[in-house]
């Protein structure tokens, strides 16, 4: 009884007693762990920032070196020069103009205070307010800020992170550590390698800025002259976009005009441009991103109105102006594909003499090219594909092209335009793409001088030697399936003289050549005109089936001309920082002595003396011209090449075409797409005596085509013989169907040979031809 009614209820007492107990020891466990953790926390937290204060304000030890940025040299300029002194490229890894604090307009000044540090004139470095605004924003958000808020940095720590830091800023956000010592290690324990890295940074950041206003100070005399300097240096540094550093350079690239005529009827410009600095890939003006930097403009204005630089009229009467930029276009080189080609042989002239030493300004580079004609040929270019395009309205804008000047007497590059993008900025996938040098495209007829040049040097022809302009079948390809060859106009004249052939671009006389002395002898004369693009061992590649660059072709119809060898060139000579020559052009060729040449260059001045001829719309003009057009297959490309005589003259090359190959369309051929932009540079480097006066043909060249055209050079009748009587035997017999009664005409077409018919006729001259049904 005694044990159930009192042990047993005290017993249960004591228990509660025992849990209530065990319950409040626990709770004075966990607020003292937490009590210590806080405690710690706080201990730790005040020890860095100890750490972080005596590092800013005490500390000086490893500071960098002062002069340089008190000097503040602009990086060095290399420039690329033209043949007639003209600077064609000023090369530099940052484009720069230094000026001087007053120098600088007030109302950029203003502007820039207004956009990024506007207590600047009053701070020694660090601005407590942003630092506190910005962990404001970091730790609580705030719903009344600004939709541009002013960052945190002052001016003074935007100039130290980009001028002494920069290598320290480009590596933080990687994972590892960019402080090998304990302390960061510890930190890093707690907030992360990458958090780390920024919070070091951002403290060696504020001590460089206090730092470099006491030491500049001391060394200016002032606080007001110290911050001067440091605003000047600011303005001259920060990148704008598009490779522009400071805002001389970027008023320049972006308005079109000095900075220094910024006025306060221009605090529109001064506001844009010190918008940029905050993030120069969303405020660098653009077609594209052009409302989200008129907020960012207007922004800036309204600011500049708060800081009482501007009356809120003016700044209102500002903000209404549209955006007033200039659409950049080629970066202020004046010939991007010629400079592009200089980059390329300097590449190959020595280790101290690459691109890269141009770009800091350790070497000064002349070139061939003349810059008149540059502008010349690209004008003419141009115009050549806008009078396609008014033929074909759908490819405005489409149509590329590419046209190479040579030097006759040493294969100098007087002018090279890679294409049209390069001249008006036409957007375009490949900007840098020089389609005059790495397009390599079939060359079409106007190989087929190259075929002439190595029948006559086997002996083989000379330009009355009768030629058979029959159908003829080949091989398509190693293997392929047999291809007749067709002329543009579809028919065939029988027996002709190898010059009536070549002027007038026979193509089945071309192959019966180039079967007569083997496709091989072609490539090695190919070589020898210094063609190093592959060419095909096939039939066709007399035809222009291999591909070349128009550079290589431009050169070889310079050889034939001038019977001068030698490599093109574009870098006549490099100088060192000093005006030391550490490169000149040799000057090294060789001439040809070949008599073959003076038929090949004879029989390239009657494709235009020669009625018939595909550039007989060049007789007419006064300069005396040698050429041959081109026409690929399809009409994907029409070119035109072409020289005046001998090493006084020059050659110039033209070709048009798509960039994905597709046709030009029928009858665009390189007669009448790309002989007129020849003529054109032609006439106007003669006109303005840039290249001297036309040089003559020799006589008897124009006394031989004289001959020809009165009828007094009739074909050999030896070799016309072999050929066949009337060339009507040997023509039906490269047919497999034969012909009846003295006629070509093939009466069959079997699925063997898939052959077209042809009839015998006349042409409106009277002379025998051979007409596909």
């Amino acid at each position: 009884m005694l044990f159930r009614d009192v042990l047993v209820p005290n017993a249960k007492k004591l228990a509660e007693s025992c849990v209530h107990a065990r319950k409040s020891l626990q709770g004075v466990l966990e607020k003292s762990l937490a009590a210590r953790l806080v405690l710690f926390l706080a201990f730790a937290t005040s020890f860095f920032a100890a750490l972080g204060i005596y590092h800013i304000y005490f500390d000086r030890r490893e500071l960098p070196d002062l002069d340089g940025f008190i000097r503040f040299e602009p990086p060095s300029v290399g420039h690329v020069y033209g043949a007639n002194g003209e600077v064609l490229a000023e090369m530099a890894k940052e484009r720069r103009e230094v000026l001087d604090y007053r120098e600088i307009p007030p109302v950029m000044r203003e502007a820039l205070l207004s956009a990024e540090d506007k207590d600047f004139f009053s701070h020694s470095g660090l601005s407590y307010t942003g630092i506190f605004r910005t962990l404001g924003k970091i730790n609580f958000g705030s719903s009344k800020r600004e939709f541009f808020p002013q960052g945190g940095s002052t001016i003074t720590q935007q100039l130290v992170r980009g001028y002494f830091l920069r290598g320290i800023t480009s590596n933080e956000n990687g994972a590892q550590l960019e402080w090998n010592r304990p302390v960061p290690w510890l930190l890093s324990v707690f907030i992360g390698a990458r958090g780390t890295n920024k919070l070091l940074r951002k403290i060696e950041e504020m001590r460089l800025s206090v730092w470099i206003e006491e030491e500049m100070q001391r060394r200016f005399g002032s606080k007001q002259r110290a911050k001067e300097e440091l605003l000047a240096r600011y303005a001259n540094y920060i990148f704008l976009g598009n490779r522009r550093y400071g805002f001389a350079a970027a008023s320049e690239y972006y308005f079109g005009r000095p900075l220094t005529t910024l006025t306060a009827e221009d605090a529109d410009k001064a506001a844009l441009l010190a918008g940029i600095p905050k993030s120069p890939r969303d405020y660098a003006p653009t077609d594209a991103n052009a409302s989200r930097v008129l907020r960012r403009r207007n922004h800036i204005l309204a600011q500049m109105a708060a800081n009482h630089y501007l009356t809120e009229e003016s700044a209102a009467r500002c903000a209404r102006k549209p955006l007033d930029f200039v659409a950049a276009t080629n970066s202020g080189v004046a010939a991007p594909a010629a400079v592009k080609t200089v980059l390329g042989e300097l590449n190959e002239l020595g280790e101290n003499l690459k691109g890269e030493n141009l770009l800091t300004g350790h070497i000064q580079v002349y070139s061939t090219v003349d810059s008149r004609i540059q502008r010349i040929a690209t004008e003419a270019l141009e115009s050549s594909v806008k009078a396609y395009e008014k033929r074909h309205p759908k490819s405005v804008g489409m149509l590329q092209g590419a046209a190479v000047v040579l030097r006759n007497s040493d294969a100098a590059i007087l002018a090279e335009v890679g294409g049209r993008q390069m001249y008006n900025a036409r957007p375009s996938a490949y900007p840098d793409y020089n389609r005059a040098t790495e397009s390599l495209r079939q060359p079409g007829s106007a190989m087929k001088p190259i075929v002439y040049l190595a029948a006559f040097q086997a002996g083989m022809l000379t330009l009355d030697s009768p030629v058979p302009d029959a159908p003829i079948r080949v091989a398509n390809g190693s293997g392929g399936a047999v291809k007749w060859i067709s002329n543009y106009d579809g028919r065939f004249e029988g027996i002709i003289a190898a010059r009536q052939a070549l002027a007038e671009s026979r193509n089945a006389v071309a192959v019966w050549i180039s079967e007569q002395i083997g496709i091989h002898s072609i490539i090695r004369t190919a070589q020898s005109l210094r063609i190093h693009s592959r060419l095909e061992p096939y039939a066709t590649t007399a035809l222009g089936a291999s591909e070349v660059t128009l550079l290589e072709l431009a050169n070889a119809y310079r050889t034939l001309a001038s019977s001068i060898d030698a490599d093109p060139h574009i870098v006549e000579k490099v100088q060192g920082g000093r005006g030391e020559v550490l490169y000149a052009h040799s000057g090294w060729h060789s001439d040809v002595h070949d008599a073959a040449l003076s038929l090949i260059q004879e029989g390239l001045r009657g494709v235009v003396r020669i009625p018939g001829g595909t550039a007989h719309a060049l007789d007419s003009t006064a300069i005396p011209v040698m050429g041959k057009t081109g026409t690929t297959s399809n009409y994907r490309d029409a070119i035109f090449v072409g020289s005046t005589y001998g090493p006084r003259g020059i050659t110039v090359a033209v070709r048009l075409g798509f960039d994905d190959a597709h046709s030009l369309g029928a009858g665009e051929t390189g007669g009448r797409a790309a002989l007129p932009a020849f003529r054109e540079i032609m006439a106007k480097i003669y006109k303005s005596k840039l290249a001297g006066s036309a040089p003559a043909f020799p006589a008897e060249i124009e006394q031989s085509i004289d001959a020809y055209l009165r009828g007094e050079k009739p074909l050999d009748p030896a070799a016309a013989a072999r050929l066949g009587s009337g060339g009507t035997e040997a023509v039906a017999s490269m047919w497999p169907c034969g012909n009846e009664s003295g006629e070509f005409k093939v009466p069959c077409r079997t699925a063997q040979t898939a052959a077209p018919v042809f009839y015998k006729t006349q042409d409106n001259r009277g002379r025998v031809v051979y007409v596909n049904e």
